[in-house]
Formats: structure tokens, C-alpha cells, sequence
């Protein structure tokens, strides 16, 4: 139409536009053609309101220095030394990838025998010998039987179910545990101790509820009970029972470890038992359930990905002293 000579105003009245719109076109047209009508124009976006020397100066803090009086960064403590929002704060950290308010546990394993101790029980893992049977055992001490001082409230639409933050202590429980890597079912027994005698009496109960022809592999952690010398004389005298021991400070080398956290997230920590009794039967529910449908954890790290991990920890520890 502008071709034509049509006005502006007569383009605006048929085409039902704008004056800046006609404009717009005619001017992208004058410059790039007809391929400057076939997509839209770049835009030059808003521009940045943190300067980059900013955003560093703050990424520089979290990294290297702490607040005073605290031991982390609050998006408000880092507001007030930077002199910009704690919403700024907020995106500069998350666009890093920063986390100031969380922090993981770690213990590096000192054992001189780590390696051997890790190849031993990563092979029982990965290549479990034949005609041999593969556990995890170990114990979870101080089970405590907790009832709550006031009956909580249910959950409902936008709100959470309630319990009180006290509560009263009915005693203690040990849950002693054998999980079959392969299977994933378990053998487990409440005890009220965990000294020697309770971990022999539980070694009688898996040599009953496995088959007899079969060697027996267990995997267990370094706790004086499990090298006692009446343990050990009991294995001489029972010779397919092997013991493997994994590596000082690296209970996260056994997969019992696993079943512990699985079944105080699904049935102790929030439960309610007003006796030991309570608390044991409630146990011995969980695992009953469970065996009826078990599901293995399986173990995917190898030797050589964990001691790369180790190594470097041990660098990283090194640098900082």
C-alpha cells in the first residue's frame, strides 16, 4: 500500500494498526528488504542491574570469608555487606550454585588397609562367590521407644499433619540386621543390648534360617563385639561363616546401612510407641512387609571411581592446611 502511495492514514484506517507499527515496517523494510520482514527484529533486553564486579565481589565472600558472629551466610547478612537486596543476593547464589545454608558430613578413612578392605567388599558386591551367600550386617543401637505427650493432629488440605515436639521415653531397643545383597530380604531380631552376646546370639539365627550347604559371607563394620575372641572362636568352630570387615570410618561401605535409613524415614522417626514391646512388634511388622516383596539395593560405584574420590579429598584437605 505504501508502494501505492497510500497515506499513513488510510494504511491505519484498513489495516486496522498504528502509526509507529506502519513506521516500524517501512523502515525495516527501507533497510533490510524483504528478509528484514520475515522475523522479528532482535531486542536488546533489559539491561543488567548488578555489575559484574558485584556479582564476583559477593561470589568471592561466600566462597572465601564468613559473616561476623556467624558461621554462614544468610542472603540478608550478605545484603547488608554488599550493599544490594537480599532478592540479588538470592539469584547471584543460585546462579553459581551456591548453598550457604547447607553443609554435608564427611570422614576420610585412615584404615592402612583400605584399599585391600575396599576391594574385598566391593568384589562381594559385584562378583558374589558361588555356592556362597552374601550379608550385610550390623546393628542399629539406642532404638528409642518415644510416645508423644499429646495425640497429634491429622493432615488436611493446606495444612500438615502435627506432632508434639516432646515427647515421653518408654526404653530402648537394638535392631540387629542381615541383609542378603542379592535377595534384598532380611534377617533381623530386637535385642535389648548390643555387646558380644547379642551379636553371637544373632550369628545362631542366621546359621538357622540359611541353608546348611551354603558358605556364609558377612560384611561388617569394626565394632569391638564383632572381633571378641568368644565371637571368634565360635567361627572357627563354624568355618562357612567368613567375616569381612570393611574399612574404619566407612560405613557407607556397607548396604545394611541402606536398610537402616529406609526403615527409620518410613516407620520409626514419626511413629509413636508407647512401650518397647510396641516399638519391637512395629519393627517386626516393617520387616515382615518388606520381605514379602524385597527389592536389592545395588552397588554401582567401582574401586577405582571411589579411591579417585578419595584422593582427591585427600588433595583438596591437604591444600587447605
Amino acid at each position: 500500500m505504501s508502494g501505492r502511495g497510500v497515506s499513513t492514514s488510510e494504511v491505519m484506517a484498513v489495516l486496522d494498526t498504528t502509526t509507529p507499527t506502519i513506521t516500524r515496517w517501512r523502515s525495516r523494510y527501507e533497510a533490510d528488504g524483504l528478509p528484514g520482514l520475515l522475523r522479528d527484529a532482535g531486542r536488546p533486553g533489559r539491561k543488567p542491574s548488578l555489575s559484574a564486579a558485584t556479582v564476583a565481589g559477593v561470589v568471592e565472600l561466600t566462597l572465601r570469608e564468613k559473616p561476623p558472629s556467624a558461621t554462614h551466610w544468610s542472603t540478608r547478612s550478605m545484603a547488608a555487606i554488599a550493599g544490594i537486596s537480599d532478592t540479588s543476593v538470592q539469584r547471584i547464589w543460585k546462579a553459581h550454585g551456591l548453598q550457604p545454608h547447607r553443609v554435608e558430613t564427611f570422614k576420610l578413612s585412615r584404615d592402612p588397609q583400605f584399599v585391600e578392605k575396599l576391594q574385598d567388599v566391593v568384589a562381594l558386591y559385584a562378583d558374589p562367590p558361588k555356592k556362597a551367600m552374601v550379608f550385610s550386617v550390623d546393628e542399629k543401637s539406642q532404638i528409642q521407644a518415644l510416645d508423644r505427650t499429646q495425640p497429634g493432629l491429622p493432615m488436611k488440605r493446606g495444612r500438615a499433619g502435627t506432632m508434639t515436639h516432646d515427647y515421653k521415653r518408654h526404653g530402648t531397643t537394638t535392631l540387629f540386621a542381615a541383609l542378603n545383597v542379592l535377595t534384598g530380604d532380611v534377617i533381623g531380631e530386637c535385642m535389648p543390648r548390643h555387646r558380644h552376646d547379642e551379636f553371637l546370639a544373632f550369628l545362631k539365627t542366621i546359621d538357622r534360617e540359611t541353608p546348611s550347604d551354603l558358605d556364609l559371607h558377612l560384611i561388617v563394620d569394626n565394632y569391638a563385639t564383632h572381633k571378641h575372641a568368644t565371637v571368634e572362636r565360635w567361627l572357627i568352630q563354624h568355618p562357612r561363616f567368613h567375616l569381612h570387615f570393611t574399612p574404619t570410618s566407612a560405613s557407607w561401605l556397607n548396604l545394611v546401612e541402606r536398610f537402616f535409613g529406609e526403615i527409620t524415614q518410613k516407620r520409626i522417626r514419626r511413629g509413636v510407641f508407647k512401650s518397647v514391646k510396641d516399638l519391637e512388634t512395629a519393627i517386626r511388622d516393617y520387616l515382615d512387609q518388606r520381605n514379602r516383596d524385597p527389592k536389592p539395593f545395588v552397588w554401582t560405584a567401582s574401586v577405582q571411581t571411589i579411591l579417585d574420590k578419595v584422593r582427591r579429598a585427600n588433595e583438596a584437605l591437604e591444600a587447605l592446611h
